[in-house]
């Protein structure tokens, strides 16, 4: 029969664990990397996404050991608080993958459909882009208009590009929903 580790074994391997012994890292591995490796693999459905989110909490963990307070909780614990935020840092990150490929599978098909469109189409779509605000218009006329790369408006504007993205996104999720009502409408 396997021993269990008692109280003292869990407090001496904590207090190791927060002054920096490596070993005590790799004995808390050895314990409870199965236990987030599961947390995350339930939560994301993906292996390899919950192996990279068991390899980032040991190490944000490790990095913040500092903060690791063990007379207030458990490492255990600690470490599921850890698993919890990694796990919902690691969904956003889905979420904005999954955006972004939106995003640009959408304006392919304009810049698709902009290039088949008939002159009623291509009235059509610069009446809606004269419908946004002056600042994302200018940012998706330079897109669409003069085939600019997302840095290079940017830099012609003088705007962060994180800024020149989110008014892409924004705009063509705007236009989307009204191309859509429009197609709907016919």
């Amino acid at each position: 029969m396997v021993a269990l580790p008692n109280e003292d074994d869990h407090a001496r391997l904590a207090e190791a664990f927060k002054a920096g012994d490596e070993h005590a890292l790799a004995e808390a591995y050895a314990r409870w990397s199965s236990l987030v490796y599961t947390i995350a693999v339930r939560s994301l459905g993906d292996p390899t996404e919950a192996e990279d989110v068991t390899q980032k909490v040991f190490l944000a963990a490790w990095r913040g050991r500092d903060s690791f307070e063990p007379t207030r909780s458990r490492l255990p614990a600690w470490l599921v608080g850890i698993t919890r935020h990694t796990v919902a840092d690691a969904h956003e990150a889905r979420s904005r993958r999954r955006r972004v490929e939106e995003a640009v599978i959408f304006e392919r098909e304009l810049v698709q459909a902009d290039e088949s469109a008939d002159v009623a189409d291509r009235v059509m779509m610069s009446e809606e882009l004269q419908r946004l605000e002056a600042i994302p218009q200018q940012v998706m006329q330079l897109a669409f208009y003069e085939d600019l790369t997302h840095t290079q408006i940017a830099d012609n504007l003088g705007m962060p590009l994180g800024t020149v993205k989110s008014h892409i996104r924004r705009s063509l999720t705007r236009l989307r929903t009204r191309l859509e009502a429009n197609d709907d409408a016919h």
